[in-house]
C-alpha cells in the first residue's frame, strides 16, 4: 500500500484555499469581496454587470463546487451538518464564556466565514486525514 504524502503542510495549503475562497467570496471589508464587487451592484442597478464579472461569476461557481464536492463526497450530509453543529456550538460557547465580544458588528460574521473555512477544509481533507487515523482508504466508484 502506498503511503499517504498528506502533511500539516497539505492541511494548511488546503486551509489557505478554503480561506481564499470563502474571503473572495463575501468579507464585511467593502469592497474587498465579490459580492461587494459584483453582487452589490447588481442588485442596485442591473446594467453594472460586466463580462469580467460574469467571468469571476463562473470561476468562483467552479471553486464552490469542487470544495462542496469534495466535502460532500468525504463526510456527507450528516458529516456537513455534524461538524457546522460543532463549530456553531463553540462559538456559542465562547460567547457564553465571554472569551468573544460581540460588541462590534462583524465580528459573528468574521465567527461563521471562520467556521465556514474550517468546515471546508477538514472536508476537503478528509479522505486524507481518515487514511491516516484509521488505515481504511476512501476511493470513488467508478462509471460503469
Amino acid at each position: 500500500m502506498a503511503r499517504s504524502n498528506f502533511t500539516p503542510g497539505s492541511f494548511l495549503i488546503r486551509l489557505l484555499f478554503a480561506a481564499v475562497l470563502v474571503l473572495v467570496t463575501y468579507n464585511p471589508i467593502d469592497p474587498w469581496s465579490f459580492y461587494h464587487w459584483a453582487i452589490e451592484p447588481f442588485l442596485n442597478r442591473p446594467g453594472d454587470f460586466t463580462i469580467l464579472k460574469g467571468i469571476a461569476s463562473i470561476a468562483l461557481l467552479i471553486a464552490w463546487g469542487v470544495f462542496l464536492g469534495a466535502t460532500y463526497k468525504a463526510i456527507g450530509m450528516i458529516g456537513t451538518v455534524l461538524l457546522a453543529t460543532l463549530f456553531g456550538l463553540g462559538i456559542w460557547w465562547f460567547i457564553d464564556v465571554g472569551l468573544i465580544s460581540l460588541d462590534k458588528p462583524d465580528t459573528l460574521t468574521w465567527l461563521i466565514l471562520v467556521a465556514l473555512i474550517a468546515l471546508l477544509s477538514v472536508g476537503i481533507s478528509w479522505s486524507h486525514l481518515r487514511r491516516r487515523l484509521t488505515g481504511q482508504v476512501d476511493v470513488d466508484d467508478p462509471d460503469t
